[in-house]
């Protein structure tokens, strides 16, 4: 019988250091065009069972993409995952090739699910997004240097909160095109948009940020996004649930759909009160109502179905 291979590829700017389990092989690659195709060619004569790489805020993508289209199962993991994995076994140095091993280990023990990496289009989507939160922060910031600046720098900072409103007006329409040129994201961004509370900043959030939404159980949805909550119990003890973990940028984006929906949408601000009214924490009622938000969101989404107050109920 073949024993079944893992790999571990370890990204970094210029370089893909490889690490396969279990015989310990390892090879350095260019992170460029030429270095992705041998480690192409490397990684097709071992069939590897599982591929695993961090997401490293974008350099991981072209290998990622090239190993998806050559059919094999890569998965794309959390970097916080394969640090806490890699204390668990014992591994605290940090290289490129040590990293490597740690990937390969992890794939092999964990064995982390594969999913389909998004087109160019939904990297496109949010990539726009990620600019538009960015172009946000900017203007937030310098509107806030504004208040202590003397005469002459408030007219650099007026002129850059203008120029940073412009790209972000024109942020607003390349994301409108976008989503209007793909039937499926309008259908969605349509319905998203139909739920007071979710106005088409946090509806787009949900649409580039969120794919899986529709496709998955409501625990699963809620355990991605990070808004389920985790037990701290250890013997007699019963510890304080809280939240961790999940995408912080669709977390973000229903905290601010909550603090409207709280108000506006009858259903939600039933359930919010009620929680406030048992005793519950501002803060752990709002992300109880963030749950029972993304919960509507994804029966809507899976069942095509428009808001009605009574989706809220079902």
């Amino acid at each position: 019988m073949t024993t079944a291979c893992f790999v571990g590829i370890d990204v970094s700017k210029d370089h893909l250091d490889l690490h396969a389990r279990p015989d310990g092989s390892a090879a350095r690659y260019t992170n460029d065009p030429t270095g992705i195709a041998a480690l192409l060619a490397r990684v097709g004569e071992r069939a590897p069972e599982r591929i695993v790489l961090e997401a490293t805020g974008g350099f991981e993508g072209a290998v990622a993409a090239a190993l998806a289209a050559a059919g094999h199962p890569v998965a794309v993991v959390n970097p916080r995952q394969v640090r806490d994995f890699a204390r668990a076994t014992g591994k605290f140095a940090k290289t490129d090739a040590i990293d490597a091993a740690v990937l390969a280990h992890f794939a092999e023990a964990i064995r982390p699910e594969v999913r389909a990496l998004p087109g160019a289009e939904a990297v496109a989507l949010a990539g726009l997004v990620d600019r538009r939160r960015q172009l946000l922060e900017m203007r937030t910031a310098e509107a806030n240097r504004l208040a202590l600046a003397t005469a002459r720098v408030a007219t650099s900072v007026r002129a850059h909160i203008a120029w940073l409103s412009k790209q972000l007006d024109q942020v607003d329409k390349e994301l409108a095109e976008l989503i209007e040129a793909r039937p499926v994201w309008r259908a969605k961004d349509d319905l998203l948009q139909g739920v007071p509370g979710i106005g088409p900043v946090v509806s787009r959030v949900l649409v580039s940020e969120l794919p899986e939404l529709g496709t998955l159980s409501n625990k699963r949805i809620a355990s991605l996004v990070g808004v389920a909550p985790m037990s701290r119990d250890s013997g007699r003890m019963s510890g304080t649930r809280s939240i961790a973990g999940g995408r912080a940028g669709v977390r973000s984006g229903l905290y601010m759909a909550i603090l409207s929906a709280v108000r506006y949408n009858e259903p939600i601000r039933a359930f919010y009160q009620k929680r406030r009214k048992a005793g519950k924490a501002i803060k752990v009622a709002q992300v109880a109502a963030m749950r029972k938000l993304l919960v509507i969101l994804n029966a809507m989404i899976r069942d095509n179905k428009p808001w009605t107050p009574n989706v809220a109920t079902a």
